[in-house]
């Protein structure tokens, strides 16, 4: 079974042959491999470790692995998912590694973690690992290396000193965190010596070529899909948005020197291209991109796009995906409530969203899903009936085309400025309400799990002192009602499920990632939020004194 997985794959690279001394190291994805083989951030990161020399790199995920060295030196995890750490936690096991890095010795590898999940908040995971790379990994990653090669024979202590001194690198083992109480808010957070950084500064990668699939394979979960990221993050900067605050500036792959060698030598490979980015169709040669996806020796070739910025869906566009097979389109609009839009910095009229509708289904489009959002910071019962509005206009609009609204509640993100606030409490109860009133109406709609969100927002605002409680809710199982029994045992120890996830914080609190510094410093992050909350006012004063 393993060797077909490993054997159906096309390497779009060449990997190095390994010197005699070379770094016995694993690479893992905490989940099954048709699932890691589908991440660009895995596939990358991979394939840039086995073009050096200096290591000998074997793949590790639940189900299958590479043949792993009998004794690693580095081992790295690729992390996407929050709820993976259990995963993290098994695939430790299976290594005979213990899970908490103070019990390694120097016969453990140095386990490191990287990617989005971590890079936001590693505090609830800081635990378990020795090392964390904080940003994008494209110099990060040969610095690290390169770090490690100079102490590869030195003692672990030694080894992590030294690795914290590198930009991005964060051990947070050397960071000491003192709280009020037990179960209070966060006193400081020092490093343990002086020769510490006081702060880490996450990574960010400045060029014009960005990533692009190494590995092409039908085992994936997007079977044979070749995937090419034509943006970084978003320049919308929707206020609660992780994707767009967290890894600032928005950066664009160079169509010349980037885009379109990378996409020939996909499509050699394969027929299936898959555009990515927060917001694909705001790269600047958006419409050149187009034309050469357009030429006639693509005429197979079968094009997916992530998710596309609203007022940006032309006929065109609609008209090129429907000839590459795809039937639908997707976008964000959060709220069919104009004010609603306005507070979290979303830059659409009804109008933009209801145009693109229209040039959908001209275009050929069989469908529509729209991405909605409830329990947004300011947001009243009224703006519900808003969004109900919205939907039954554009289906006026664009009559025959199948219309799906996903809909989450909002989860407060860290390095964003409504990091401070936490869940509506009313969030589940109107993702009913919207269930209720859009069913009838012929549209799909798709609720996100309400209790997933709380969980979600449990490890996205938490501290080191969850560790415990992850620890119990393992053994309990990973539904909501595990983690709140394993609060009910530690009660007094760590702070109650309300103060993590419902609360809303001062904004003078030290935050459990206040040593580790994003794209944005924290007095701009209050700046934006000053705003947000002015919008919020100005729609109170008016239901005070209408006009």
């Amino acid at each position: 079974m393993s060797s077909s997985l490993f054997s159906s794959e096309h390497l779009l690279f060449t990997p190095a042959t390994p010197k005699y001394d070379a770094i016995p190291l694993i690479f893992a994805f905490p989940n099954e491999y048709t699932v890691g083989i589908t991440s660009l951030g895995f596939q990358v990161v991979w394939s840039t470790l086995a073009m050096r020399e200096d290591l000998e790199v074997s793949r590790l995920f639940t189900d299958i692995s590479e043949t792993l060295p009998r004794q690693a030196e580095i081992l790295g995890f690729s992390v996407s998912w929050e709820l993976d750490y259990v995963n993290i936690w098994n695939l430790l096991e299976s290594l005979n590694i213990p899970i908490r890095a103070h019990i390694r010795n120097h016969n453990h590898p140095i386990v490191f973690g990287g990617g989005t999940v971590l890079t936001a908040n590693p505090e609830p995971f800081a635990d378990f690992f020795d090392v964390i790379l904080l940003g994008d990994g494209e110099n990060l990653l040969g610095n690290f290396i390169d770090a490690y090669k100079e102490v590869r024979n030195a003692d672990k202590q030694t080894q992590l000193k030294a690795l914290a001194q590198v930009p991005g690198i964060y051990v947070p083992s050397l960071y000491k965190v003192e709280y009020h109480s037990l179960d209070g808010a966060i006193k400081s957070i020092q490093p343990i010596s002086s020769e510490i950084p006081a702060v880490v500064q996450k990574q960010t990668y400045r060029g014009n070529t960005l990533s692009a699939s190494t590995v092409v394979t039908e085992k994936a979960a997007w079977e044979n899909i070749f995937m090419v990221e034509v943006v970084r993050s978003c320049p919308e900067m929707c206020r609660f948005c992780l994707a767009s605050y967290l890894t600032l500036p928005f950066r664009t792959a160079s169509l010349e020197a980037s885009l379109i060698p990378a996409i020939e030598r996909g499509l050699e490979v394969t027929n299936r291209l898959g555009l990515l980015g927060a917001s694909v169709t705001q790269h600047p040669e958006f419409h050149d991109l187009l034309d050469y996806i357009n030429q006639p020796k693509y005429d197979n070739v079968r094009l997916s796009i992530s998710s596309v910025r609203t007022n940006t869906v032309t006929e065109e566009l609609a008209r090129t995906l429907a000839q590459r097979d795809t039937k639908s389109l997707t976008i964000a609009v959060e709220s069919g409530s104009e004010k609603v839009r306005k507070i979290i910095n979303k830059k659409l009229e009804q109008d933009d969203i209801i145009k693109a509708a229209i040039n959908a289904k001209a275009g050929g489009l069989s469908g529509l899903k729209l991405y909605g959002m409830v329990g947004i910071p300011g947001e009243e019962a009224e703006d519900l009936d808003a969004t109900v509005g919205m939907m039954k206009t554009i289906k006026k609009a664009a009559p025959g085309l199948r219309l799906t609204f996903g809909c989450s509640t909002f989860v407060p993100k860290s390095h964003t400025p409504f990091q401070w606030y936490g869940v509506n409490k009313q969030a589940e109860k109107r993702l009913q309400i919207l269930q209720k009133q859009l069913k009838p109406q012929g549209i799909d709609f798709r609720p996100e799990s309400y209790n997933w969100s709380i969980i979600q927002t449990l490890l996205s605002r938490g501290d080191r002192r969850l560790f415990k409680l992850l620890e119990l809710t393992r053994d309990f199982g990973d539904s909501l009602g595990s983690y709140k029994r394993a609060f009910k045992e530690l009660k007094g120890q760590i702070p109650d499920l309300s103060f993590y996830v419902y609360d809303e914080w001062e904004s003078e609190q030290i935050l459990p990632w206040h040593h580790l510094q994003g794209a944005l410093p924290q007095s701009t992050l209050l700046k934006h939020l000053t705003e947000a909350k002015s919008f919020m006012k100005s729609s109170e004063e008016l239901m005070l004194n209408p006009v």
